[in-house]
């Protein structure tokens, strides 16, 4: 799910791409197929507030959040259509604004990136500070998520036990012998190399920096745990972590920026109803939940998003309306 990502996270989620899994996914760089749901039946949901249209972007996590969406809110008497898999962030939030589809899940800092790339903040507390001025007057956020997926700096175990690797800072003494596998734009990017070695003094040369173009997906997964690379970026809600026993080394100083899911939502369709529904919803979404909800879509399983989601909207409770 990655064409070219235009934000911040790197493959993935601005062209709808991201790595769950073994599978690669997107990488703000690959993604779905097929029609376009945007262009089959481009009538939107009318003035009635009850009507809601759930859409997706193109990767799995998005389309098991959406589906979720669309379960809790049912169960709270709206009438919900959906038009899934529409693609990168340039493609679904201009159908937000002229009311193609009404309610989104997003990331809180890929989507202040891409409504103000000015935007400097990363900590979770200054992304959620930052993007109600984002927004603007067309679009509206409910609270997001504790769940959350973003960039990270993966090690094997042996690496971290050999050494002593908790953080990225303690990778920083072994600069000369880190080889480093990332997206290309990786080496560019303010959140990639350049903050790295700005924020914890990691320099890894272009000689010992390799591009690896599917986000973190099956190919990253495999150098790292053949020993081809030392380090890798790799989304921290991917099931291939846990499964090989990979290492994700702490960012204190907020390197990457807090991406934290978050139901964005079209302004005239805000309502107390929606945003009691939709604030239940995520109070529950928490990052092992949704690593959880990835495993089961993307790993051995390969469970339907529709049934990964029916499912855990009964676990949790969810299936009746909110009180």
């Amino acid at each position: 799910m990655r064409t070219s990502r235009i934000l911040s996270g790197f493959t993935r989620r601005s062209v709808g791409t991201i790595a769950l899994a073994t599978v690669a996914v997107v990488s703000l760089a690959a993604c779905g197929g097929g029609s376009d749901p945007l262009s089959a039946g481009g009538e939107g949901s009318g003035d009635d507030p009850n009507t809601i249209i759930v859409g997706s972007a193109n990767f799995p996590e998005s389309e098991t959040v959406a589906n979720i969406y669309t379960e809790v809110l049912r169960a709270n008497g709206f009438d919900v259509t959906t038009k899934f898999n529409i693609g990168s962030r340039e493609a679904y939030i201009p159908a937000l604004k002229d009311g193609s589809i009404d309610v989104i899940p997003d990331y809180t800092g890929n989507l202040l990136q891409y409504l103000d790339p000015d935007s400097t903040a990363t900590s979770a507390a200054d992304v959620d500070a930052a993007l109600p001025a984002a927004l603007g007057s067309e679009l509206t956020i409910t609270t997001p998520a504790p769940a959350e997926d973003k960039d990270a700096v993966v090690v094997t175990k042996e690496t971290a036990q050999r050494w002593n690797l908790t953080s990225i800072a303690d990778l920083a003494a072994h600069s000369n012998e880190v080889k480093f596998g990332a997206p290309a734009e990786f080496q560019e990017r303010p959140g990639g190399l350049p903050g790295l070695k700005a924020k914890y003094g990691l320099d890894i040369t272009a000689d010992n920096f390799v591009p690896i173009a599917d986000g973190g997906g099956p190919a990253t997964v495999d150098a790292l745990a053949s020993g081809q690379i030392t380090a890798a970026d790799i989304f921290t809600t991917s099931p291939a972590i846990a499964q090989n026993g990979f290492v994700v080394l702490a960012d204190p100083q907020n390197n990457f920026a807090a991406q934290n899911v978050v139901p964005v939502v079209r302004a005239t369709k805000s309502s107390d109803k929606l945003t009691r529904a939709l604030d239940a919803l995520s109070a529950k979404l928490t990052t092992e939940e949704l690593l959880a909800l990835n495993d089961s879509v993307s790993g051995d399983a390969k469970t339907e998003p529709t049934a990964a989601a029916k499912q855990w909207v009964t676990d949790q409770g969810l299936d009746k309306p909110v009180s």
